[in-house]
C-alpha cells in the first residue's frame, strides 16, 4: 500500500468513527430541553463539520507545499 493511501485511509477513520460532542454548554442547555433532540443532533453535526473544515484545508495545503518542494526529481 502506498503512503498516501494509508494517510487517507487514517484520517477517514479518524474523521468518522468517533462520536464527538461539539455543543456549547449554552447550547446544550438549550437543546436539552426539547422532547425531540433530532435538532440537538443536527446541530452537533453542524457544529463538528465547521470545526473539521480548516484542519483538512491546512492539512491539504500542508501537503501540497511537501510535495512540491520535497518530491524527489527523477531524470528522463
Amino acid at each position: 500500500m502506498s503512503k498516501r493511501a494509508v494517510i487517507l485511509s487514517i484520517i477517514f477513520i479518524s474523521l468518522f468513527s468517533l462520536d464527538i460532542e461539539a455543543q456549547c454548554a449554552m447550547c446544550r442547555a438549550v437543546l436539552e430541553s426539547e422532547e425531540d433532540q433530532s435538532t440537538a443532533q443536527g446541530i452537533n453535526d453542524g457544529i463538528v463539520y465547521l470545526m473539521v473544515i480548516p484542519y483538512i484545508l491546512v492539512g491539504g495545503i500542508g501537503y501540497i507545499i511537501y510535495y512540491k518542494f520535497f518530491r524527489t526529481k527523477s531524470k528522463a
